[in-house]
């Protein structure tokens, strides 16, 4: 059934024939993606997207013929507007780095479910990053000291003084009655803060917001 809006468009590409299925099926009786192609290699996605044009890419970091890093590469370079979501094991850390750092919008570990794989399609169709929910202190650190930085060319957002209280201290990874505790406020109140970063950043979860304030100075590691 269509709601009277325009599927997001996407392709993946994945040496796993079996995970690739498992793919398919969490699209299954949904009206928000799309599958539009998919591929066993880097080389055939080039060729999916040439046909296909799809809105996002979803692409396994290791491949054979040619890896997520290289295929990322070449499709920024002839589709500079595309967006990537990279798709990683649990320790493949360096190489999300070297995912983002060759142009990707986001990432995702194998094991994600429906509403994550949504929430990240849509949140880097609309041109924002989307970290998974399941990153480590480790990477956050890694993400954070990296060379990928997409908020370089964007106007720095104003915070308020009680606002940059509460985002040091979800980078200290504080939860809301630690945060509450520790400034005197409500926990009802620490979440009001909570969705108006949110909401300032762009970010979807409090990775992206860690990441945010890191990179913008908000916060030093």
């Amino acid at each position: 059934m269509n709601y009277g809006y325009t599927p997001i468009k996407i392709a993946i590409a994945d040496d796993h024939a079996i995970f690739r299925e498992g793919f398919k099926l969490l699209l299954k009786n949904q009206n928000e993606l799309e599958l539009v192609g998919e591929a066993d290699d880097g080389r055939e996605l080039l060729q999916i997207v040439d046909l296909h044009q799809p809105d996002v890419v979803i692409i396994d970091i290791k491949m054979p013929v040619m890896d997520g890093v290289e295929t990322c590469k070449q499709l920024i370079k002839k589709y500079p507007d595309i967006n990537v979501i990279a798709l990683s094991m649990f320790n493949d850390d360096n190489l999300i780095i070297d995912m983002l750092e060759a142009g990707a919008r986001g990432y995702l570990l194998k094991n994600t479910n429906r509403d994550e794989l949504l929430l990240a399609t849509k949140t880097v169709f609309e041109g924002n990053s989307y970290y998974c929910l399941a990153t480590s202190a480790k990477l956050t650190k890694m993400i954070a000291e990296s060379r990928y930085n997409p908020y370089r060319n964007q106007p720095a957002k104003k915070f308020t003084a009680r606002e940059i209280d509460v985002i040091r201290l979800i980078c200290e990874q504080q939860t809301n009655k630690e945060i509450a505790i520790k400034l005197g406020l409500s926990i009802r109140t620490v979440e009001t803060h909570r969705e108006k970063i949110l909401e300032k950043t762009g970010a979807k979860n409090m990775i992206g917001v860690a990441v945010y304030a890191i990179k913008q100075g908000i916060f030093e590691i």
